[in-house]
This record gives structure tokens, sequence and C-alpha cells, in this order.
């Protein structure tokens, strides 16, 4: 495969977004020599922080994607949440990585399925739901427990319905559900697990160790790194990551998330074709973390293989509660606080996150981790 578009040290990368990720995308940029612009609506955004220049504007206004287009030689983004209208204007104009057909595979639950199928991949049993008048047959289908999630949106848990039995479903009221949906079998499932996984535009992927999660209120909290599981099993799911890249064309970063059902088996839940929160580990125990491997994918750049030289614990810093925390994260040996400069800490709005560093096969079991996470480890 030949190299489509190098964008050189020196040479400016959009980035649609002006969250977290687009901030530590922007940084890592930065240490590699690039300039960054950040396309978003909000003047206060985080990533306008660190970024060279900036449009505000909408996501879908072609005023503003123009301006912003003609601003940078390649696009990428930080969320899935965009106009697709606007992205394949922007496509007109200039490289985007991950390309818009990835994206929206990514931004409806149906289609995502449908493509992981299609690749060969395993996905937990499920039906789609246009309306209320599928809701009643696609569940008897699957049999009670299932979770209803919306087909669009919905992030940390939100959009999302975890129905038991009948009387869970008669207690909702249906009309109000966010159509259209899908419905998903709720399987035994031993662990959580995610791998981030690169590709470039030569084809040459690079994936980082799989990373067991742990969320709280439908919020990732923890993250270890590696995941406590079998060798053999690693290997297999970062197989799994790699064949999705490929087959979905990938070029940039994507997190692919998977369940450990409770036989050993691999099953993929869903895919986030950007920079993820359970790769922020990354940052402290990799040469390259996933922002850089993200950068240099989107740019042209070589991909370097992507092992650790630590293993490590990413805890995530949420809301008020978790920020009175800093100074004494600060006074901590072992961590590292990463704060992402949002003005208003809101409940169960993610603020920063912690990295604690452990030697290489030295990651303690669940009472070891809380004590080295220590004043947050609770």
């Amino acid at each position: 495969m030949t190299i489509e578009h190098i964008v050189h040290p020196g040479g400016t990368i959009g980035i649609i977004g002006g969250g977290q990720l687009g901030r530590m995308s922007g940084m890592a940029a930065a240490r590699l020599g690039y300039k960054v612009h950040i396309l978003t609506p909000d003047a206060d955004a985080p990533a306008l922080q660190i970024a060279s220049s900036h449009t505000i504007g909408s996501y879908d206004d072609p005023v503003a994607l123009r301006q912003f287009a003609e601003a940078v030689d390649v696009v990428t983004f930080e969320f899935e949440n965009i106009c697709s209208d606007g992205l394949q204007m922007l496509e007109a104009l200039r490289p985007v990585r991950p390309a818009g057909k990835i994206l929206a595979l990514s931004q409806h639950r149906a289609l995502e399925k449908t493509a992981l199928e299609q690749a060969g991949l395993r996905v937990a049993p499920w039906r789609p739901v246009e309306a209320q008048h599928d809701l009643q047959a696609a569940i008897e289908e699957l049999g009670y427990p299932v979770i209803l999630k919306s087909a669009r949106g919905g992030y940390d848990g939100k959009g999302q319905f975890h129905l038991a039995d009948r009387a869970a479903l008669d207690a909702l009221d249906q009309t109000a559900l966010p159509y259209p949906l899908v419905v998903e079998s709720v399987i035994a499932f031993d662990r959580e697990i995610s791998v981030m996984v690169a590709r470039g535009q030569d084809g040459t992927t690079s994936c980082f160790a799989p990373t067991q999660n742990h969320h709280v209120s439908g919020i990732l909290d923890l993250s270890l790194a590696p995941a406590p599981i079998p060798e053999e099993l690693a290997q297999e799911a970062e197989r799994l990551a790699e064949q999705v890249a490929t087959a979905f064309g990938l070029i940039g970063i994507m997190g692919v998330e998977m369940f450990v059902d409770d036989s050993g088996g691999l099953l993929v839940n869903e895919i986030a074709p950007r920079p993820h929160n359970s790769g922020h580990w990354t940052m402290n125990a990799c040469l390259v973390d996933q922002f850089e491997m993200h950068i240099r994918a989107v740019c042209g750049l070589p991909l370097p293989l992507s092992g650790r030289f630590a293993d490590a614990v990413m805890k995530n810093l949420v809301g008020p509660d978790d920020m009175v925390q800093c100074d004494a994260i600060l006074e901590t040996p072992g961590l590292s606080l990463h704060l992402y400069g949002k003005d208003e800490a809101r409940p169960g709005r993610k603020m920063g996150h912690v990295n604690a560093i452990f030697p290489k096969g030295a990651l303690p079991g669940p009472f070891g981790i809380r004590d080295a996470l220590g004043p947050i480890g609770s």
C-alpha cells in the first residue's frame, strides 16, 4: 500500500472538537513539531488552551468548516458526534483521518454491529428497533435480560436502559425512548477489556496492551494495563483489534472495546475511532503514547512498536469530589496527575486522570491498586 498523504512536522493538524482528547492530541502534535488548529463551538473549550489557532463555529456551518479546512493540512477528530454532512464537506477539501465512513459506523450502533459481524467479529446477540412497534418483538426474540441502547449518541452510560424482565419494560414510558434503538442480550462476562490499535496509511498496525476497565455509574473509573488475562487471550484481543482496523480501513487510532465471556471467549462491544479514555495509561507507561501514535498515523509518519516499559493503573477524576484530592495526589509519590483545564467541576464531568506506574509484571491485585492510588483509592 502506498502512502496517500504525508504531513511533515511544521504542518498544521486540524482537530474537530475542543475537549480533553483534542487537548492531549494537540500536546502530542506539538512535541512532534506540528501546529494545531481546533474547530469548536465553545469559546472556552479546553483544547483552545494549547492550540496554535482555532475556528469558533458549529460542526455543520459551511462557512466555519471551509475556514477551518483552509487553515490546515489534514483533519482528525476527538469525538464521534459530528455532523456527517459537515464531515463530507471537509473530506472534499482536505484529507480526513480516520475517514468519515468509519465515523458514520461508530455514530450508529446498528450500522456498527452489522459492520463488525460482516468483518467476522463476534458481538452480543442484538436486534435493531426503529420505532416503538418493533420493541416488544425484538425483546421476545432475544429474551430477558436485555439492554436498550440509543442507536445514535449516548456515552458514559447515557441513553441506556437495563431491563431484567417484562415488568421493567412496562415501567418505561416507551413513547419517550430515544428511537432508533438497539436491543442487546445481557451476556455473562468475566470482564471488560479494550485494545488501542493504530493503523498507518501504509497498512502498518500497532497495538497497545489490552486494558481491563472498571466502570462506576456508567463512567470509566479504573483501567488496568495490562489486563490480567492469559497471554494467549491478550494476543487474540490484539489480533481482533487489528482485524477491525484493517477491515474498516482505519488511518489513525481506534479503541476496540470487548467482553471476555464466561467461557473465556471474546466479543466485540463497540469501537471508538479516536484516542480513548482507556488508553490514557500510555502517557506514563509508554515511550510513544496513544496520542502521539494517533498523530503519527494521521500524518503518515512511521508507527513504532507500542511496547510499554511499565505496568499502569489509570484512575479518572470525575466531578468536584475527585478534584478536591488534587493537592494530596501531587504530594503522593508514584502518581502522575493530568488535568484537562476545565473551568467547572460538575458532577459526572471528567476533569482529569491519574496514572500510577509499576514495574512490568508487578501490577498489584485490587486491594494493592487501591492502596497505591493513595488519596483516591477508596
